[in-house]
């Protein structure tokens, strides 16, 4: 199933994306995705509404340096465990919202990642059951301004600004995630591209790693790590970032105002 979260012209709900292609339709479900979602019996084209994040989480946790190439250009040895940093949810937005640059940065870089959203309460998951606390997989850019990350020793401001963690453009609950291509273009041109099988910390190491820290809850979302290839990103530009099996996260990029 492919969930969704749509605003309409009746308002703002979760759906699931059914179709392909230009015939895609938005159903509506009542409540929340979690457990066995279930349909009020409303539906639109996806055409005619406008995609939001996929989901509204708590935290956003991210994993850093996660591949060993991207480790290696940013001038470290990849880590033995899994470093974790979080993201508020202020800095979610959807597809199709801009990156907005802050006045206070020059350097502000991509990161195309696979984020894992988790679907129930859980705490101390043991990695051979990881999987079933997991509601299914989307799209993230770990947008993050390398300026304030060297000026400051850590990455919270770096990472923690407003709409620096776009998502989307829904979230794929039957996908096998262990083997798949990410690749990031701006300006329709090829930045990054690898697959989740390189990762140095597995899908369930992670969320072991993670939920042995904090609890989890429905909705959280875990942005695995970016993979080799990260760059500058400026106004005027658009960014898109495709997972195999799930689709493609696209934002343009504007200054602020």
């Amino acid at each position: 199933m492919r969930l969704g979260r749509i605003a309409s012209p009746d308002g703002v709900a979760f759906v699931s994306i059914e179709g392909e292609g230009d015939a895609r339709t938005a159903r509506e479900i009542a409540e929340h995705p979690f457990g066995n979602p279930t349909f009020t019996g409303r539906s639109w084209p996806l055409a005619d509404v406008r995609l939001l994040a996929p989901i509204l989480a708590s935290k956003v946790i991210c994993v850093g340096k996660n591949y060993a190439a991207h480790a290696a250009e940013m001038g470290g040895e990849a880590p033995a465990e899994p470093v974790i940093f979080l993201k508020p949810n202020t800095s979610i937005v959807g597809p199709g919202a801009p990156i907005v640059l802050p006045s206070t940065s020059n350097e502000v870089h991509f990161e195309g990642e696979l984020a894992v959203v988790i679907g129930r309460p859980c705490k101390d998951v043991p990695a051979s059951k990881a999987l079933d606390v997991v509601l299914g997989y989307t799209v993230a850019n770990d947008v993050s301004a390398r300026d304030h990350q060297r000026q400051d020793g850590q990455w919270t401001r770096a990472k923690g600004h407003d709409t620096f963690c776009p998502l989307g453009p829904w979230i794929e609950t039957s996908l096998d995630a262990s083997d798949v291509e990410i690749t990031t273009e701006v300006g329709g041109e090829v930045k990054q591209r690898s697959r989740t099988s390189l990762l140095l910390h597995d899908i369930p190491k992670i969320i072991e790693w993670v939920s042995a820290v904090m609890t989890l809850l429905p909705g959280d979302v875990i942005l695995t790590g970016t993979p080799e290839g990260v760059g500058p990103i400026v106004a005027g530009d658009t960014v898109n970032v495709t997972v195999e099996g799930i689709g493609t996260l696209s934002n343009p990029v504007v200054a602020k105002g």
